[in-house]
């Protein structure tokens, strides 16, 4: 018969748990930036699919560079996402080492810790990768010069 942990035992091991689970939190936040983020650009391209198909030239080929830019930073924002449910995974499998730990009386300190550096390691890159999709959007979203030093025509009555 497994033997029960006391209520101490339990309320310390919460104590340890407590910092992963406010970790999850911020990863939710980071995500909801992250899909947020995603939801512009899929609009986005939604308007300018329709604009490519509609349009012929110089005007044609400027909407078929935004929209392959478009393409590269849903891929981004996608990955960005991925690696932080990876890593929000990892704290979750953490939290559950660490109560699994106490209520089985294992030694499992080191896997634990190398979980957390991993899920660390992995929102690391989440953060590198969302980076990355705001350099591109910053680089993306610029005025015209036409539209930026457009004179509107005088009246001729005037």
């Amino acid at each position: 018969m497994i033997p029960m942990p006391q209520v101490a035992q339990v309320a310390q091991t919460i104590q340890l748990a407590l910092a992963p689970v406010f970790l999850l939190a911020g990863l939710g936040a980071f995500l909801n930036v992250c899909t947020g983020r995603l939801a512009r650009v899929i609009d986005r391209a939604r308007v300018v699919e329709s604009l490519v198909l509609a349009t012929r030239g110089k005007e044609h080929d400027r909407f078929v560079d935004e929209i392959r830019k478009l393409d590269r930073r849903m891929t981004v924002v996608n990955s960005a996402i991925f690696l932080t449910v990876a890593s929000g995974a990892s704290v979750c499998l953490v939290v559950i080492l660490l109560f699994g730990s106490e209520l089985f009386h294992g030694h499992i300190g080191r896997p634990i810790a190398f979980l957390f550096i991993a899920a660390m390691m992995l929102q690391a890159a989440a953060f590198v990768t969302f980076i990355i999709e705001i350099r591109l959007a910053s680089r993306t979203i610029h005025i015209r010069n036409e539209v930026l030093f457009h004179k509107a025509e005088e009246d001729e009555g005037a």
